[in-house]
C-alpha cells in the first residue's frame, strides 16, 4: 500500500477554505445582469414553495465536501483512513452515497473508501450502495473487483435493481465484454427468479395489491409474522413501484402499527416511488417530512428523479428539486445546473422563471457563472426572441472572460430562424467568419434546418451550396434534412438526386433510414429503377437488405424481370437467399399472378427449384391447377359425347 503525503497540513488549510467559503456565502452578491434582465431575475427570485426557502438543515454542512477534498487529495493509506475517521467517525448514508458517486472516476479509491466504511461499526450497507459501486467497478480494469463485489452483495442478501442492471450491461455492450455481459444477466436472471419465491415479500405485495387500502388490509398485514428490516422494507417497497399510493400506504401502516422507525434509506426508496406526476403532492410532502426528522435525499435519488421530472417534462418540480438540494449538504454538480438550463431552453417555449430560478440558486451557493450557464441563459433568451438581452447577456459573457463560440452563436442562429428572421441568421455566420470563429456543420444545419421547417426549401439548398463552398462538409444528419424537406414537398427526384451525388462525389454514408424513406417515396411514385439502385448502394454501405417494399410493389406492378433485378440487388454471395426466393413467389401467386410464379420459378437456379418450401408452395399451387384441369377436362369429355351422339343421329 502506498504511502501518502502528510496530510495534517492539507486537512487544516481545507477547514480554513472551507469557512472562507460559509463567510462568502453570506456576502455574495446578485449576479451583474443587465438591467432589463435582472428585474425580471429580482421578480421571479423568490417563487419557491415556502418550506424549500426554510430549508436550513445544516447538521452536516460542510463535512461531505470536507471529507472528499481530504480523499481526493491524497493516496489511501492507513494514515489516511485514521484522518477520515477523525473528520467523520461513522459517516451517514447520504455522504457516502456522495463521495462515492463523485470518485466515480476514480474506481480503486472508491472501493478503498466503500471497504473502509464497512468496516465501521453499526454501518448498514444498502442496495442503493452497493448498486453504485458495481456501476463505478463495471469496466474492464476493475472487472475483478466487479465480481467480488457482486457476490459479497448477494451473500449478504441485497439484490441488483434493475436499472442498476440495465446501465452495468450496456457498458459491459459499449466495451463489446460480451462474456460479462452474458454472466451478469444469468445472475440476475437467477436473482428475479429467487426473488419471485420470497414468501415474504411475496405475501406482502399480495395483500396490498388485492385491493383498496382498507381494515381488511390492514388486518390481513397484522396477522402475517414479518421480521422488518431496511432491506425487506425496500424490497416490498420496489415490487409495490408501480402502485405509489399503495407503496404509501405500506409505508405508513408499518411505522403506525408495526413501530418500524423509518431511516434515510427506506425514506430515500418512498421518495422515488412518489415522485409522478399523479402523485407529486404526496413527495413533496414526504420531502418536508423527510427533512423534519432529520433525514436528507442523497445524491443518487436525487439524479433519478432529476432525470425522471425532466424526461417526463415535469420542469417545475425538476428546478424544485434543484433548488432543494443546492440548500443542503448534498449540493448537485456544476454539470446539473447547465444540465438544467439546457433541458429548460430545449421546450418549445422555454420558460424563463424556471431559468432564472436556477441561476439564482446556482449563484447564491457561491459559484460564479461558467460559460456553460451563460449559454444556457442565453440559449433561452434567444429561443423566446429576447435578442436585445440575449446580446446584453453575450456582453456579460464576454466581460467575465468567456468568448462567444460555435455553441454560443448556433442557439443565436436557432433562435432567429424559430423567429422566421432568416437574413439576420445568415449575417451571424458572416459575422462569425469575420471574427475567426469558423461556423462548424452544426452551425449550417441549423440554419439550414430552419429553412427547411419553414418550407423554404430552394434557400435551404442555397445554403448547402454555400457550406460546401465554404468547404464545411455534410454529414449524414444534414442530408436526412435535406432528403426528408424535398420529400415533403413532392420533390423526390429531387432527393433521390441530392442522396446520389453526396455518395458519389462528397463520399458521405447516409443513415439507414434515409435509405428506407426514400425508397418507399419512390416505390410510390413507381420509380422502380431509382429505387433499386439506392438498395445496391445500401448493400455497399453495408445496411441490411430492405425487400418488403420491393416485393411488394413487384407483385402488384412488375414484371418478372424486375423480379430478377431485386433479387440480384439482394444477392450477397453467389445467389439470394431460397427464403427471399420464396418471398417473391408467394407474393406473386398471393396476388393471383401464377403465370408470372411460374416463369420466374423456371428462371431460378436447380438448387432453388427443388428446394422443400418452393416445391410445397407450388406443389399446392400445383394440385389446385392440376384439379381445376381435370374438371375442364371432364367438361370438355363430356360435351364432346354428347356433340358426338347429336351428329351421330343428325
Amino acid at each position: 500500500m502506498k504511502r501518502a503525503k502528510p496530510i495534517m497540513g492539507s486537512l487544516r488549510l481545507l477547514k480554513s477554505h472551507h469557512l472562507a467559503r460559509s463567510l462568502h456565502f453570506q456576502v455574495t452578491p446578485l449576479p451583474h445582469f443587465p438591467h432589463c434582465f435582472s428585474s425580471l431575475y429580482a421578480n421571479h427570485a423568490f417563487c419557491r414553495c415556502d418550506f424549500l426557502s426554510n430549508h436550513q438543515n445544516m447538521h452536516f454542512s460542510t463535512r461531505p465536501s470536507s471529507l472528499l477534498d481530504l480523499i481526493v487529495a491524497n493516496e489511501w493509506s492507513e494514515e489516511l483512513e485514521k484522518e477520515v475517521h477523525k473528520l467523520c467517525p461513522r459517516p451517514p448514508h447520504e455522504t457516502v452515497l456522495y463521495i462515492l458517486k463523485k470518485l466515480e472516476k476514480c474506481p480503486l479509491k472508491a472501493l478503498d473508501f466503500f471497504n473502509w466504511v464497512r468496516g465501521r461499526d453499526g454501518f448498514d450497507s444498502s442496495a442503493s450502495l452497493y448498486g453504485l459501486m458495481l456501476r463505478i467497478l463495471g469496466r474492464k480494469e476493475t472487472m475483478k473487483e466487479f465480481w467480488v463485489l457482486i457476490k459479497r452483495m448477494c451473500d449478504e442478501g441485497y439484490e441488483l435493481e434493475k436499472e442498476t442492471f440495465l446501465t452495468i450491461v450496456s457498458g459491459f455492450g459499449k466495451e463489446k465484454m460480451t462474456g460479462e455481459a452474458v454472466a451478469l444477466t444469468q445472475l440476475f436472471s437467477k436473482m428475479i427468479k429467487e426473488s419471485a419465491t420470497d414468501v415474504a415479500v411475496k405475501g406482502v405485495v399480495e395483500v396490498v395489491l388485492v385491493s383498496d387500502w382498507s381494515d381488511v388490509v390492514e388486518k390481513k398485514l397484522g396477522e402475517m409474522e414479518i421480521s422488518l428490516s431496511e432491506n425487506l422494507m425496500v424490497r416490498i417497497l420496489r415490487d409495490l413501484k408501480g402502485r405509489p399510493l399503495k407503496a404509501l400506504g405500506f409505508f405508513r401502516w408499518v411505522s403506525d402499527h408495526r413501530g418500524f422507525k423509518h431511516s434515510v434509506i427506506t425514506y430515500n426508496a418512498i421518495a422515488r416511488i412518489l415522485g409522478r406526476e399523479e402523485t407529486i403532492e404526496k413527495f413533496w410532502e414526504m420531502i418536508e417530512e423527510m427533512k423534519n426528522v432529520g433525514h436528507d435525499m442523497d445524491i443518487d435519488t436525487y439524479i433519478k428523479l432529476s432525470r425522471w421530472f425532466q424526461k417526463s417534462k415535469m420542469m417545475d418540480d425538476a428546478v424544485k428539486l434543484y433548488e432543494f438540494m443546492m440548500d443542503g449538504p448534498y449540493k448537485p454538480s456544476v454539470q446539473d445546473c447547465s444540465g438544467l438550463l439546457r433541458k429548460i431552453s430545449l421546450s418549445s417555449t422555454p420558460d424563463l422563471n424556471l431559468v432564472f430560478r436556477v441561476v439564482k440558486k446556482y449563484e447564491a451557493t457561491g459559484h460564479s457563472l461558467s460559460k456553460a450557464v451563460y449559454d444556457g441563459i442565453h440559449r433561452s433568451l434567444t429561443s423566446v426572441g429576447r435578442f436585445d438581452e440575449a446580446e446584453k447577456i453575450l456582453d456579460n459573457m464576454k466581460n467575465a472572460g468567456y468568448e462567444p463560440d460555435n455553441i454560443t452563436y448556433s442557439q443565436l442562429v436557432y433562435g432567429l430562424c424559430k423567429a422566421r428572421q432568416f437574413d439576420e441568421a445568415c449575417k451571424v455566420l458572416d459575422e462569425m467568419e469575420t471574427i475567426g470563429c469558423v461556423p462548424d456543420i452544426k452551425t449550417w444545419t441549423i440554419l439550414i434546418q430552419g429553412y427547411c421547417y419553414a418550407g423554404e426549401v430552394d434557400e435551404a439548398l442555397k445554403c448547402f451550396t454555400k457550406m460546401l463552398e465554404k468547404n464545411c462538409d455534410a454529414d449524414a444528419d444534414l442530408l436526412e434534412i435535406l432528403v426528408n424537406a424535398l420529400c415533403g414537398k413532392r420533390r423526390v427526384d429531387g432527393a433521390y438526386t441530392l442522396l446520389v451525388e453526396m455518395v458519389d462525389k462528397a463520399r458521405l454514408r447516409p443513415w439507414q433510414a434515409t435509405y428506407k424513406d426514400l425508397i418507399s417515396k419512390l416505390l410510390g411514385e413507381r420509380k422502380l429503377d431509382e429505387a433499386l439502385y439506392l438498395l445496391r448502394m445500401m448493400k455497399k454501405h453495408n445496411f441490411p437488405p430492405f425487400a418488403e417494399p420491393f416485393v411488394e410493389f413487384i407483385s402488384k406492378y412488375g414484371t418478372v424481370d424486375d423480379a430478377k433485378e431485386l433479387l440480384s440487388a439482394l444477392t450477397v454471395k453467389q445467389y439470394p437467399s431460397s427464403s427471399a426466393y420464396a418471398h417473391i413467389l408467394q407474393s406473386f401467386i398471393r396476388e393471383g399472378r401464377q403465370s408470372e410464379a411460374q416463369d420466374l420459378l423456371y428462371k431460378c437456379p436447380h438448387h432453388i427449384r427443388n428446394h422443400s418450401d418452393i416445391v410445397k408452395l407450388f406443389g399446392s399451387s400445383k394440385n389446385s391447377s392440376s384439379c381445376n384441369q381435370k374438371k375442364n377436362n371432364s367438361s370438355l369429355s363430356k360435351d364432346s359425347k354428347s356433340s358426338g351422339i347429336s351428329l351421330a343421329k343428325d
